[in-house]
């Protein structure tokens, strides 16, 4: 059972006063268009609920996903879905959101396997119409709005033919401590006036970042749960 992901406000981000972020950092490593950015966002409660019941590429916790397109002045960015709804981001803005002890953003790469790379164009053809469309506050995989994970394996589904390459599973809410629904999320969704989605269909970045078409290059920094 997995929980779904990005209960992402950037404004609502919150930083690490006693870190020294380092400048810069997505500098280090040759970042590609279609290369998918796994991060380990610094969200609060929400983010903290979801990494505390998925599990990532060797243990890593993530709760949130992006990719990188070419802007329309030829500068990486980085397309996803946040409470804004579907955005194009700066790779500053991206990157500055969450850091581990040494200052380095908590952000894997992972990249489309060789033999896949011809979804890549199509993938990034469709992301791109779908900038500025609703956020999917309600997780939904079939109501046309997106959530972060569901606007990368919708991207990659219609590149491959309507053939998904990232594996939708059972989502659950539920502290696994206490088989209890986290009350952070009875509270979600008691406002949105709808009953918790335990059991429904969904996807988080933590279970993508283990699909057999992808293979993770590069750690920019050292996300929560890592074990080598």
């Amino acid at each position: 059972m997995l929980n779904f992901s990005c209960e992402l406000d950037t404004k609502k981000t919150p930083s690490n006063s006693t870190i020294k972020v380092k400048k810069n950092d997505y500098s280090a490593f040759e970042l590609k268009p279609g290369d998918i950015l796994f991060q380990d966002s610094d969200c609060g409660p929400f983010c903290e609920s979801i990494e505390k019941v998925t599990f990532g590429f060797k243990g890593s916790k993530f709760s949130h996903v992006g990719m990188i397109i070419l802007g329309v002045n030829g500068d990486l960015m980085v397309i996803e879905a946040i409470t804004d709804g579907v955005v194009e981001t700066s790779l500053d803005e991206f990157f500055g959101r969450s850091h581990d002890e040494n200052g380095n953003s908590k952000v894997v790469v992972g990249r489309i396997k060789q033999e896949y790379q011809n979804l890549i164009t199509k993938a990034i053809d469709f992301a791109k119409t779908k900038l500025g469309y609703s956020y999917d506050e309600v997780f939904d995989i079939s109501n046309n709005k997106y959530y972060c994970s569901e606007l990368i394996y919708d991207s990659f589904k219609y590149a491959n033919y309507n053939k998904p390459i990232f594996e939708l599973q059972k989502m659950t809410y539920k502290d696994p401590e206490t088989n209890k629904i986290f009350p952070i999320w009875e509270d979600y969704f008691k406002k949105l006036n709808i009953p918790v989605p335990e059991g429904k269909l969904g996807l988080n970045p933590g279970g993508m970042s283990m699909s057999s078409y992808i293979d993770v290059v590069y750690f920019y920094g050292i996300p929560h749960g890592y074990k080598e």
